[in-house]
């Protein structure tokens, strides 16, 4: 059976219920340890264009989260790298937890969610994505088990379990770098579409500082990572207006961010006009200024519509150093009825994801996984497919970037240490500042491999480093990360970013990158210059 859970205006999600099992898996080990501290502008342009694992780790049949349950198929390596093979470079990842929760005082998270979770969130982290992880079902009031109730009357109670659960999630990802963004919930309202009401709006204030709090304090990277949070059903008018959002406090957070700088950032969705993007209607099929069929477009909510939302944005939050995030956008396939419709879908994704570029927003794409008459997929999740090649070039215009030139598509690494010769390491000179580098493949694929580099200084403090080696068969970088790296020819030459050259002696840091390679992958001698 088929069923959709609508709301209207600016939030959407679509299901296909299927009855299905619980999925447990082991956990995977991430690659990546050391905080990136980028500044707003950098996140954005670094996280480039994201998509939505939708209707998987959210899924649920009577309050029992299961990635099955919606139809769509278990998540697979092959398939994030698929994903990240079409030039998306970031993925949220929306979750519930639900009955997966025990019972107070505690309230235990089941370590097989707990795992699974962080299985998939390693298909993207560990090949340098950027993973937004998304707390989803759990304040819907359609969904069997959700607790997470703004207007409830038992507020002590659900404040108690929330903090508990994001206590769980915090220390289980407190080693993961800035790639890893925690969302503090998903289009949190009262369920009743028109002008937010209190004390509901207060609560949703409430449970933003209790994220904000809890995770700076699990340990870690969670003093400084990037941590996302929505105000009123992530709602643009409700959030940027004088409707009752309260930014939280960050009083727990790193000294070692610089004080004019933020680190929180503003979720918000977009689906307008709703009409075109999600009424199931087989009327309104066009959008934008491109549109041939003036009774096939919508009276609202076209390209100078957006453009003045997403400055709502950028004047409210952007503009204080609080980079956006639209988290959801996205279009239903309506071809059925109109062979031209994914024209528009395409004009509209293209013209959301560049004015969000614009107003110093980053996007993901809402994807289903249903394909077909009212759906949003661009995926074929089970053929580890496209289906949609026209609106995903449409994003990767939009946002001005490119399919990665040697990415995965296929064949998943291994999740043990793979490579077959042992890491390289430096011996460092005698005397004065010094340093050594060791270089291991942390996992390869056909065609493509992707390395860690651990710098540790010497007996003295350092200032800075530059790591230094040659390919031997023809490898060359496609992307890097917590390093500056450059190459000429099979040289590679990576020097430390601003915040990871300062090393204490004996400390360490790391920095890892993407590379392409073909026929052999040898590991190289490295050499370190400390500075």
């Amino acid at each position: 059976m088929r069923s959709r859970v609508k709301k209207v205006g600016s939030a959407f999600v679509g299901v296909v219920l299927a009855s299905a099992g619980f999925v447990s898996a082991v956990t995977m080990r991430a690659s990546a340890d050391v905080v990136v501290q980028a500044n707003a502008s950098q996140l954005v342009a670094d996280m480039g264009a994201g998509w939505n694992l939708g209707n998987s780790l959210e899924a649920n049949v009577n309050g029992v989260p299961s990635e099955t349950a919606w139809g769509n198929p278990v998540v697979t390596q092959a398939f994030v790298d698929r994903v990240r093979a079409a030039g998306f470079r970031t993925i949220r990842i929306p979750v519930s937890y639900l009955s997966h929760i025990g019972a107070g005082p505690n309230y235990t998270v089941s370590s097989s969610w707990l795992n699974r979770i962080q299985e998939v969130v390693n298909y993207a982290y560990n090949r340098g994505m950027y993973v937004v992880l998304n707390m989803h079902g759990d304040g819907y009031k359609s969904v069997t088990g959700s607790w997470l109730i703004c207007d409830s009357a038992n507020q002590t109670t659900i404040r108690d379990k929330y903090q508990k659960v994001w206590q769980q999630v915090a220390t289980r990802f407190q080693t993961y770098n800035d790639h890893l963004i925690l969302e503090s919930m998903n289009e949190e309202f009262d369920g009743q579409y028109g002008n937010p009401t209190q004390p509901c709006y207060s609560n949703i204030n409430s449970y933003n500082q209790i994220f904000i709090d809890t995770v700076r304090r699990a340990g870690g990277n969670n003093s400084s990572r990037w941590l996302l949070i929505p105000g009123w059903n992530t709602n643009i008018d409700y959030t940027t207006g004088n409707y009752g959002f309260v930014m939280p406090t960050d009083q727990y957070r790193s000294s070692s961010i610089p004080s004019n700088e933020r680190r929180i950032m503003i979720s918000v969705h977009y689906y307008d006009p709703w009409d075109f993007t999600g009424e199931e209607n087989s009327t309104i099929t066009q959008w934008g200024p491109a549109a041939t069929n003036p009774s096939r477009k919508s009276t609202w909510g076209q390209q100078d519509f957006m453009d003045a939302q997403l400055k709502k944005v950028y004047d409210r939050f952007v503009v204080q150093g609080y980079p956006a995030f639209v988290g959801e956008y996205g279009s239903i396939d309506k071809t059925p009825f109109d062979s031209t419709n994914n024209r528009y879908r395409a004009d509209f994704a293209r013209t959301l994801v560049a004015s969000a570029k614009k107003y110093g927003a980053a996007t993901a794409y809402w994807d289903n996984g249903y394909n077909g008459q009212y759906g949003f997929g661009l995926f074929n999740r089970s053929a580890v497919t496209v289906t949609q090649q026209g609106i995903i070039d449409a994003i990767m215009s939009g946002v001005g970037g490119s399919t990665p030139p040697t990415p995965p598509v296929t064949t998943p690494p291994p999740t043990t240490t793979p490579p077959s010769t042992p890491p390289a390491t430096t011996t460092p000179p005698p005397g004065g500042r010094s340093c050594s580098a060791s270089y291991a493949v942390t996992g390869q694929w056909q065609g493509g491999f992707q390395a860690e580099v651990r710098v540790t200084a010497g007996s003295s403090a350092i200032g800075g480093w530059t790591v230094t080696w040659t390919f031997a068969n023809g490898q060359q970088v496609t992307q890097s990360w917590s390093a500056t790296v450059t190459s000429s020819g099979s040289t590679v030459t990576a020097r430390n970013v601003t915040y990871n050259g300062s090393l204490g002696a004996g400390g360490s840091t790391t920095f890892g990158f993407l590379a392409s390679w073909n026929g052999t992958n040898s590991v190289p001698s490295l050499s370190c210059t400390a500075s």
